[in-house]
């Protein structure tokens, strides 16, 4: 049996041949009515015959082919059966590949692919996930995940500081297993009966007169990006990531027009920009790209790296409070959340009527919501312009110190 030997070998188109090698017993070429060949080995275990498929040619040549069934002959004489150990080693691989199929990290995977590419806020779901979650929990089959391991895990974030996103984390995993549930992956939701670990409190954190005014000199220092798009935020009272995603496109002369796609209520908005917003815009030193994006280092895409920046801002406002009081002052923490919250304020300061208010944050509820938002189509346009002009004054006046009176603004009817 030699190599020119196989490739000579014509098959018969109506049976399988089997060519015995005259240098091995128990050795066969064989060959498909088809035209494919093959190798197999035909011995006896345990006073039975049996045969054993060795590989395909050209891929296992005669050499490979007589090596293979030399080592199964070997194990037959060591009392072994090596066609039974390779179903048991064919098994093992495709339990392996089963397993690795039904891992969290797998199967959240395809749940990333499949629906929260497709959600606003998809990527902040996966970084909480990979980073409270997979490290314990990704090589497991998610079969074997139960409601124990779930308290477990949220136990282990509440005890780590971290209260509000051990409930993030579980409103998160409870998505993710239901759409399991809904594959047949799982029978039921290891989330059922399950309660959020720790009690939320709406926040209420305002900033006060001396840290907006901290906060407004810090951004300064701070510089680009992050220094003109935290004046922004104070400005114009608008979500972090509406402000971050600002395009040159959505602004026309001293408006700026939010699409419905960019809202967190999907309700497109307009905002008015006060002088001062346009002098920080104006000020602003743009990157080329593309999309136009006002906020960017790259160009390409709005800026990121909130966490750090707003350290950065921390930690010159401190800082700058120092230096005013001559001793250390402990500013609590705030998020650029609160901004939004802090401007809502000043205008209800200022007597801006909720309904206005509502207007200028793109906020749906209370007055906007239900028969009002169907009906009552007024875009308070007027009232919103007034109402930021008013806003503008009253953070210029607790910036250079002379904001001792409030003064409402009339006009605005409640």
């Amino acid at each position: 049996m030699t190599t020119k030997a196989v490739e000579a070998a014509k098959p018969d188109p109506n049976k399988r041949l089997e060519i015995p090698d005259p240098a091995l017993s128990g050795l066969y070429l064989v060959v498909q009515p088809g035209g494919a060949k093959g190798w197999a080995l035909r011995y006896r275990y345990a006073g039975k015959p049996r045969k054993l498929t060795l590989g395909r040619w050209p891929i296992m040549g005669v050499a490979d082919a007589r090596a293979a069934a030399s080592e199964a002959i070997e194990a037959v004489e060591h009392g072994d059966d090596p066609g039974a150990a390779k179903k048991q080693a064919k098994a093992a691989r495709i339990d392996a590949q089963l397993s690795e199929r039904d891992t969290v990290r797998t199967m959240f995977d395809t749940y990333r692919k499949r629906r929260l590419t497709q959600l606003k806020a998809g990527d902040t779901v996966q970084a909480v996930i990979n980073k409270h979650v997979m490290p314990k929990w990704g090589d497991r089959r998610i079969q074997d995940i139960a409601r124990r391991d779930v308290i477990e895990l949220l136990e282990d974030i509440v005890e780590s500081g971290r209260a509000v996103t051990a409930n993030r984390t579980r409103a998160y995993l409870s998505a993710f297993f239901a759409w399991a549930v809904e594959r047949d992956a799982i029978a039921t939701s290891p989330i059922t009966g399950t309660k959020p670990p720790s009690p939320e409190n709406s926040r209420e954190r305002v900033l006060s007169d001396d840290e907006l005014r901290w906060l407004w000199l810090a951004a300064g220092d701070v510089g680009q990006p992050f220094g003109p798009l935290a004046r922004l935020l104070i400005l114009t009272g608008q979500r972090r990531g509406e402000v971050a995603g600002m395009t040159e496109a959505e602004i026309n002369g001293d408006t700026w027009h939010l699409p419905a796609a960019r809202t967190k209520n999907g309700r497109a908005h307009s905002v008015p920009l006060t002088q001062a917003a346009q002098d920080v815009l104006t000020g602003v030193e743009r990157i080329k790209g593309r999309d136009g994006f006002i906020f960017t280092t790259t160009g390409t895409a709005p800026v990121s790296g909130f966490t750090k920046a707003h350290a950065r801002l921390v930690r010159r406002m401190t800082e700058i409070a120092r230096e005013e009081r001559g001793e250390p002052v402990e500013i609590p923490a705030w998020t650029f959340h609160d901004l939004r919250r802090t401007c809502a304020t000043g205008l209800a300061r200022l007597g801006i009527p909720v309904r206005v208010t509502e207007a200028v944050l793109n906020h749906v509820s209370g007055s906007a919501a239900g028969i009002v938002s169907v009906y009552q189509r007024h875009d308070y346009a007027d009232e919103k312009r007034a109402a930021l002009d008013a806003w503008a004054r009253l953070v210029a006046d607790l910036v250079e110190g002379r904001a001792d009176n409030v003064v409402q603004i009339e006009g605005l009817a409640r």
